[in-house]
């Protein structure tokens, strides 16, 4: 049976987002389908606000204004401790564990030659002017443990001055374990656990 091409169009656009396969994002499209038309216009609105949603000029979350909550308190800056992650699911996923209370670099990846993704693609020279700008005495890396997470981790111990003290987080994180789907007490044990790297 054939669809009508607007339910297509959308079922189109659900399949885009990442887990989505073609029969989620039909199911998905088919609820929407019955959704009346305030909760519709309400539901574009929210998606077509997207559109301006900025990231913080300094650590790279995503807020309304120049810098995130986190990056405009004075009391996290002032603790002198970053926190690198891959990416903005695992800076909410420490968050929530509420242990840690510095401040977030978010790189959005992990360095890959294979795939094409360098230092200059994450940005990391930002990471190491910041470290010096900010004065920061240490960062933790909260990257995940993986061939290309221990190679970022490497790569970043290499371009800062050894007087700066890098830790990786600890145990509690199993190997190609992913931050965003732990638990708040692992993520608390393996920032308890961190080690410094060399």
């Amino acid at each position: 049976m054939e669809l009508p091409e607007k339910i297509q169009r959308v079922v189109e656009a659900i399949g885009r987002i990442p887990g989505n396969g073609p029969k989620t994002a039909l199911r998905q499209s088919l609820i929407l389908a019955r959704w009346n038309e305030q909760d519709l216009e309400e539901f574009s609105q929210a998606l077509r606000e997207l559109i301006t949603l900025s990231q913080c000029k300094v650590c790279g979350m995503y807020c309304d204004e120049d810098l995130c909550h986190i990056c405009s308190n004075h009391s996290r800056k002032e603790s002198g401790i970053i926190c690198v992650v891959e990416g903005i699911s695992d800076c909410l996923a420490i968050e929530k564990s509420e242990t840690f209370k510095g401040q977030y670099h978010i790189l959005g990846g992990v360095l890959n030659p294979l795939m094409g993704v360098g230092p200059d693609d994450l940005g990391i020279d930002r990471l190491i002017e910041r470290v010096e700008r900010d004065n920061a005495k240490g960062l933790i890396l909260a990257i995940n443990s993986s061939v290309e997470g221990d190679a970022t981790s490497s790569y970043i111990r290499q371009q800062l001055p050894e007087n700066i003290s890098v830790e990786r987080i600890g145990f509690g994180v199993p190997m190609g374990g992913s931050l965003e789907y732990l638990d708040a007490l692992t993520i608390t044990k393996a920032l308890e656990n961190r080690r410094r790297m060399e």
